[in-house]
């Protein structure tokens, strides 16, 4: 009967630890490799410790590791609840966690060791990717086939969000990373030459525009409401928002390859429909800070509202900002300098990271049948997290448009004023305070993998029953 049937979190509860275990693996390279920069000794004159080689580590933890195990966790919790049914396929889920470790623990032995397709978010060589492939489609045999044995007419809106993550994921990673092995850990892309740079950035920035935000606004379309108990603000605003999204954002690749061999037109149209996605980006914006109407005051003591409300605030700069560079103008100063790095961790560290956090602090403790072990530590965690990501993003702000500049400028005679030599000496206060912002925020997961482990510790799962179908 449905009323014995029991939801299967046990790969939820698997995800959400490995979330935070990777969280902080992934950010703690990113520090060293932030202190390199600040302080190139720190690489110990070891290849494999090198910038380089550490650097794609780095994004590839934090995406794919961290977020990666945060939407597999998320999806499988909600997907469940919002459709009122277990699981399809339990052992497939499980195979999805142990397959998505192993990718990672790939990425951790390879990428070091220097074996790499170089391509952007896609280092990683031809074997893994076909793992990776495997592990994704089955996730999307697992969550569909949850949703085709639903137990409510109405499809809630967090899984059209997941939804359209996996199946645009498994589009980009497929034919991004075609290739023609040469031997076991080297091949060289299918694609040659403007093509290559295109695809690459068709894939590039649609690992930003589904992995890292539609697979995160089904987050906010969850979560939000739930911490701040009150329905979403609109449901209509939701459906456009989607469809808007999932339209416009397919196309605004090219906006990387401004000014490069790729046909004008093509970076033309890539900079019209970036500038376009300012509206649904808003639009999904706007209805996750209205869901707060009347429940502002919350604020004030739930601090797990706190990272979801400041998460959201963040999308919105994010996505003004990111069109905003788009205009060719504008990234002629922009590109290549560390205004971009500044905008891609506005989104990395205040987007997906707040909103995950925000999301594991409200999953965890109901996994266990708990409450969290201190509201104390989470409002620390909150307060240095936020201090962190502004030192981080406005130092490389500044960084970036002085770079820019610096780079730019010209004497009478037409000659460079400044060397690249003193550009990079320029850059170097503000790239230890880029330092601190990031060991900030790593003190901050640390903090929160505290506070997690003395909720859980010795505790027993516990069991949620699916409630019984509504009779009519």
């Amino acid at each position: 009967m449905s009323e014995q049937m029991t939801y299967s979190d046990k790969v939820v509860r698997q995800f959400s630890i490995m979330t935070i275990v990777w969280g902080i693996v992934g950010m703690l390279v990113g520090v060293l490799i932030a202190s390199q920069l600040a302080w190139p000794a720190m690489n110990f004159d070891t290849a494999w410790l090198s910038f380089g080689r550490l650097r794609p580590l780095h994004t590839n933890a934090v995406i794919f590791a961290f977020g990666g195990s945060a939407l597999f966790a998320t999806a499988y919790y909600v997907v469940q609840r919002t459709c009122h049914t277990t699981l399809f396929a339990p052992k497939l889920a499980a195979f999805t966690f142990w397959g998505w470790q192993v990718v990672i623990l790939s990425a951790i032995i390879t990428l070091p060791l220097g074996f790499t397709s170089t391509k952007e978010y896609a280092e990683l060589e031809w074997p893994i990717d076909i793992l990776i492939a495997i592990v994704w489609i089955s996730f999307g045999v697992v969550f569909f086939g949850t949703i085709a044995r639903r137990k409510v007419k109405s499809i809630y809106v967090a899984n059209w969000f997941y939804g359209a993550l996996i199946i645009a994921v498994a589009m980009l990673h497929i034919v991004n990373s075609a290739a023609i092995p040469v031997s076991f850990l080297k091949s060289y892309s299918a694609y040659a030459g403007v093509q290559d740079a295109m695809i690459q950035w068709w894939y590039g920035h649609n690992a930003v525009g589904f992995f890292l935000t539609a697979g995160f606004l089904g987050m906010m379309y969850y979560f939000l409401p739930k911490q701040a108990e009150r329905p979403v603000y609109s449901y209509r605003l939701s459906v456009v928002h989607f469809w808007a999204i999932i339209f416009v954002y397919i196309w605004v690749g090219p906006h990387h390859l401004h000014y490069t061999a790729l046909p004008d037109w093509t970076q033309s149209l890539g900079m019209a429909l970036s500038l376009i996605l300012l509206a649904p980006s808003w639009g999904g914006m706007i209805n996750g800070m209205m869901t707060l109407s009347g429940a502002w005051e919350k604020l004030r003591t739930d601090p797990v509202l706190k990272f979801l409300v400041v998460s959201v605030s963040f999308y919105g700069m994010s996505t003004f900002e990111g069109p905003m560079m788009a205009i060719k103008t504008i990234n002629a100063l922009s590109h290549y300098t560390d205004w971009t790095i500044g905008h891609v961790h506005s989104g990395a560290l205040g987007w997906v990271a707040f909103i995950t956090i925000g999301s594991m602090y409200h999953l965890i403790p109901r996994l266990f049948g708990r409450e969290i072990y201190s509201v104390d530590l989470i409002n620390k965690h909150f307060w240095i997290a936020t201090i962190g990501v502004v030192l981080y993003i406005t130092s490389m702000w500044i960084s970036g448009i002085m770079q820019g500049l610096m780079w730019r400028a010209v004497n009478d005679d037409g000659t460079l004023t400044y060397s690249f030599v003193q550009t990079v000496q320029a850059t170097n206060p503000y790239y230890i305070i880029r330092f601190l912002g990031g060991a900030m925020f790593l003190i901050g997961m640390f903090i929160m993998a505290y506070n997690i482990y003395k909720t859980i510790a010795g505790q027993k799962a516990v069991e949620v029953k699916v409630p019984a179908p509504i009779q009519h």
